[in-house]
């Protein structure tokens, strides 16, 4: 069943208006793709009954967030990122701030590789400098990777590449096999998931020295760029990092961040 223009354009709004996320008519077979399955599920025969029941809200406005947004993670991604994390980050901030505990904001987590990913490089770390202490909060919009980040077990090409690319930390911090491998206990205690718009500040109100928000502002457009990046600062410490994604860039915004490195950004005026 095609989307038509009138209906793709009202998907397209309620998109916008309940994630923030802009979409165009060049993802018009990937919202069909994604609404026929809630529609036949809800016993809907067209767009047309499907939108106006949308717009009534209710539960389906949760199916339809976690049908609309994209979930892609993987262990590690990107391994510059890791490199600068682990071999100038941690040291650099256990060294100034000592046994106090560092906060970290995995934003848009997806299904969970990113948190673990940063907890397993945490717990690293600590085993080099035992007093090092760390917590890490994640977040997403979506309650469906929210709960697969909660179970924590992985199959297919996450856990392929990571055992590829770290198969040290693979067996010490992946359980199970050969086709279902789930995170140890160990790394899931330092890690806890939580709902969120990423334009609306956070719930927790922490002050965080390190947020990763990682291939996220892509699917954002200009102003929801600067608004999401607004209420990230507000959640940071004066010093904190802040890490994006290998195809983001926010140089042309008008943002409290500066350029730091390649994917690293700090808080203009902030601590070098």
């Amino acid at each position: 069943m095609e989307l038509g223009d009138d209906h793709l354009e009202a998907v397209i709004e309620l998109v916008r208006q309940h994630t923030g996320i802009a979409m165009n008519e060049n993802k018009r077979v990937l919202l069909q793709g994604r609404l026929l399955p809630r529609m036949r599920a809800l016993g809907l025969a067209s767009y047309a009954d499907y939108i106006a029941h949308l717009r009534r809200g209710g539960d389906e406005v949760g199916s339809f967030i976690n049908s609309v947004t994209t979930n892609d993670s993987a262990f590690f991604r990107t391994p510059a990122v890791w490199w600068y994390l682990n071999d100038e980050f941690l040291a650099d901030w256990h060294g100034r701030m000592g046994a106090t505990p560092l906060r970290i904001w995995s934003a848009a987590a997806a299904t969970g590789e990113e948190a673990y990913s940063m907890s397993m490089l945490c717990l690293e770390f600590q085993r080099r400098h035992p007093s090092f202490r760390f917590a890490i909060d994640a977040t997403d919009i979506s309650s469906q990777a929210l709960d697969a980040a909660r179970g924590a077990t992985y199959r297919g090409r996450t856990v392929e590449r990571f055992e590829l690319t770290r198969p040290a930390l693979f067996r010490r911090y992946l359980a199970g096999g050969p086709e279902r491998f789930t995170v140890v206990p160990e790394v899931r205690q330092h890690v806890s998931f939580d709902s969120h718009n990423l334009l609306a500040a956070p719930s927790r109100r922490e002050h965080y020295d390190l947020v990763l928000l990682r291939n996220v502002l892509i699917y954002f457009d200009e102003e929801n760029q600067q608004r999401i990046l607004g209420q990230v600062r507000g959640a940071m410490r004066p010093d904190a990092r802040l890490i994006l994604g290998e195809q983001e860039s926010i140089t042309r915004l008008n943002t409290p961040f500066e350029f730091e490195q390649a994917h690293v950004y700090r808080i203009a005026g902030g601590q070098a």
